[in-house]
């Protein structure tokens, strides 16, 4: 199958091309620049030039492909309207480019936007009154086009850690705050709690998706379910060898910002039925396994801080 994936170059996207090519299928990927044309060469894909505001480019490389993974985001939390926006009319294009084929499209979203405090699944509903909601437009419109223009979309909510070699996601953040700011910090009694998976699992579900996934499916990206905020505080803590405190919600708020809300966010997620309905079983390195293995290294160092 070729397959035309946008944000090809990017920490998931790099591994997505390596996990499509080792299993026999052909990469054209997004580039917006010669950096990123260089990196999907160096992969083993073929660079298509443009970027997620370049309709005609989109509609080109989905015409020329046997599917679509979309991953590329314009990740712009001032302006989380515009980003979205961009977002929907880049699906909408390469979905017109597709209508009537029955072809593959999946994108990624997220889990931060479900609701807070229980177990979700794949069948729960995105908290519509969360600040990251828009986000979930985007998911609406790919069940719309596989209803409307025969194409098989499909949904990937991702864990809002995404962890592995050369991250430059939450976990690095966290650790380049707690560096700033002379302590390490979590909210109220820390029971709060993180989905993860690694980027490599992530990149087989994205494959496993394409292959076999059914019209209008969300699946999720969990490769454990509920990791306790503290525990991933306290390993920070202790690399950094830190202080770790408890503050309350207002006061984390006024030391580390809009990080405060992140952590303070309880999103235990259940991939359970992705996981049965598409043979995918995550086999990486956890998450706190993976921060003590490869993010206080001198190499991780020097790449976290830049």
């Amino acid at each position: 199958m070729r397959v035309f994936v946008t944000g090809a170059a990017g920490f998931i996207g790099r591994a997505v091309v390596q996990e499509l090519i080792d299993h026999g299928h052909q990469v054209l990927g997004l580039a917006r620049s010669d950096a990123s044309a260089e990196l999907i060469t160096k992969a083993g894909g073929l660079p298509h030039r443009g970027d997620l505001e370049d309709i005609e480019s989109l509609k080109s490389g989905a015409r020329a492909a046997d599917g679509v993974i979309h991953l590329a985001f314009v990740h712009d939390f001032s302006n989380m309207a515009k980003c979205t926006a961009i977002d929907r009319a880049a699906i909408e294009a390469m979905g017109e480019a597709m209508a009537g084929t029955g072809k593959p499209l999946v994108i990624a979203s997220g889990i931060l936007f479900l609701p807070k405090g229980t177990l979700t699944t794949e069948d729960t509903e995105p908290d519509r009154n969360h600040p990251f909601a828009e986000r979930g437009l985007s998911a609406d419109l790919v069940y719309q086009l596989s209803k409307e223009k025969n194409i098989r979309g499909s949904v990937i909510r991702l864990s809002p850690t995404v962890h592995g070699k050369e991250d430059k996601g939450f976990i690095p953040a966290l650790i380049n705050l707690a560096r700033q700011k002379g302590f390490v910090t979590y909210v109220g009694d820390g029971s709060a709690r993180w989905p993860a998976v690694h980027r490599l699992d992530a990149a087989v579900l994205f494959r496993l998706a394409l292959e076999k996934g059914t019209a209008g499916a969300t699946y999720h990206a969990v490769a454990e379910q509920a990791i306790p905020i503290k525990d991933i505080m306290t390993v920070i803590g202790k690399h950094l060898q830190l202080p770790v405190q408890s503050k309350s919600l207002n006061e984390a708020a006024e030391a580390i910002g809009f990080f405060a809300h992140v952590i303070s966010s309880d999103n235990p997620t259940s991939s359970e039925k992705t996981q049965k309905e598409l043979g995918w079983h995550p086999s990486q390195p956890k998450l706190l396994d993976d921060i003590e293995a490869n993010y206080f290294s001198s190499e991780s160092k020097a790449k976290y801080s830049s």
